[in-house]
């Protein structure tokens, strides 16, 4: 029986050496008629109609030349990219359910988001007439009496994996994870007006915001009577307004209770946007280009979804509702005024040349967390404090690099 086995062994082994392995067959299920409505909106994150008013959109860009090797069709690359916008962010789960190779789903992740990542001019979009203007500003005056707003404003970071070389520390965030720092703005009906995705996560708000062209809009008054609502983490302008630090009297008081109402409707776009596309909070585990695609992807379909009027889908089955909410208070970071900031960096520096530390010879991570400052070197754990996270300050080579990224 065993000399019987080794045969036919070596018979199948002669086979693959003539004729090549056997290609593997996939046997792809029809989720779009297959699946009841509210089964799809659960799994899938849009309705079947919204879907394909989307697919007529970018159906042109998925579309390839010929139906040879059993190409995927459109609307299959579209589900496919969708169910990853609705998992961990894990491709064998949605290659197992969408019945392909891995590595065909992340070809088709990649190429999706791109499509939808180029729909952005159409679907996010600042107001450029008075009238929507004025609608913009009717909208907040409605939530607490704030006049002139025309946009809230904040950041949120999405999760990366490492993209290593020499600049990889850059993307460490102060929660000790490697991310994207993006930066979104939102009307009242938290449709994003704005998003720039493209920083790395040790970036400081404020750095985004003065490197904007959003910024250079407002400094060349393409929005005159129109002002921004942002955190304490921004600095004050003649258009952007921050809550007041220590407010004494009942108007002060007044009007820190009207921003943060206010203000507070980029934190629930944030938080619907990620319930809505879980790989947002969970983190993504591709190219770091990619994940930019993604991120803008995710933010047009937001917005299509919330002028087609659709409500928040169910979480997947797969998918922890307190974990995810967990995630999406993980991804918004608080800043701290960049002057306090500024105050630890000098004293650093002059405790640095009155210690005669040898920069030349290795780089060292400031960092501070709750009112604490330690050092760390980038092959040694932390000596002043626990709790260290990502730099706020490098020290490198005669020379002190400063992100204003502290809380």
């Amino acid at each position: 029986m065993d000399v019987f086995d080794a045969y036919e062994d070596d018979l199948e082994v002669i086979e693959i050496v003539e004729m090549g392995i056997p290609r593997q067959m996939y046997t792809r299920a029809d989720h779009f008629y297959g699946l009841p409505e509210l089964q799809f909106f659960q799994r899938f994150r849009l309705t079947k109609p919204t879907v394909l008013h989307l697919l007529t959109l970018i159906e042109e860009r998925l579309e390839f030349p010929t139906d040879r090797n059993q190409a995927v069709s459109p609307i299959n690359q579209l589900l496919t990219t969708l169910r990853f916008f609705a998992s961990g962010g894990h491709l064998s789960t949605v290659a197992d359910y969408m019945g392909m190779h891995i590595s065909t789903v992340s070809r088709i992740i990649r190429r999706v988001s791109d499509a939808i990542a180029r729909l952005y001019q159409r679907f996010i979009k600042m107001p450029q007439t008075l009238m929507e203007q004025r609608l913009i500003q009717n909208g907040f005056f409605d939530i607490a009496r704030f006049p002139r707003v025309i946009g809230a404003i904040d950041c949120t970071h999405i999760k990366i994996e490492s993209p290593g070389g020499e600049n990889a520390e850059v993307f460490r965030n102060r929660k000790d994870y490697f991310s994207i720092n993006v930066q979104a703005m939102c009307n009242a009906n938290m449709e994003f007006t704005n998003v720039v995705a493209r920083w790395p996560g040790s970036t400081h708000d404020m750095t985004i915001f003065n490197n904007s062209i959003l910024r250079a809009n407002f400094e060349n008054g393409d929005y005159p009577n129109c002002i921004i609502l942002g955190d304490g983490g921004y600095g004050v302008r003649h258009y952007f307004f921050t809550p007041l630090l220590n407010p004494h009297t009942q108007e002060e008081q007044l009007y820190n209770e009207a921003h943060i109402r206010t203000r507070n409707v980029i934190e629930r776009t944030f938080g619907v946007c990620k319930r809505r596309f879980p790989v947002l909070a969970c983190g993504c585990r591709l190219k770091k280009q990619t994940v930019l695609s993604i991120v803008i992807a995710c933010a047009v379909l937001h917005n299509i979804a919330r002028q087609m009027g659709e409500d928040e889908p169910p979480l997947p089955a797969d998918i922890n509702q307190h974990e995810l909410q967990r995630l999406i208070e993980d991804g918004q970071i608080s800043e701290v005024n960049v002057i306090v900031v500024l105050i630890f960096y000098f004293i650093f520096y002059c405790f640095s040349v009155l210690s005669c530390f040898s920069f030349l010879s290795c780089s060292f991570f400031i960092s501070i967390s709750n009112s604490k400052i330690c050092f760390r070197s980038k092959n040694s754990t932390c000596f002043l404090s626990s709790s260290c996270f990502c730099p706020s300050s490098c020290v490198s080579t005669n020379s002190i690099f400063f992100v204003a990224s502290s809380s």
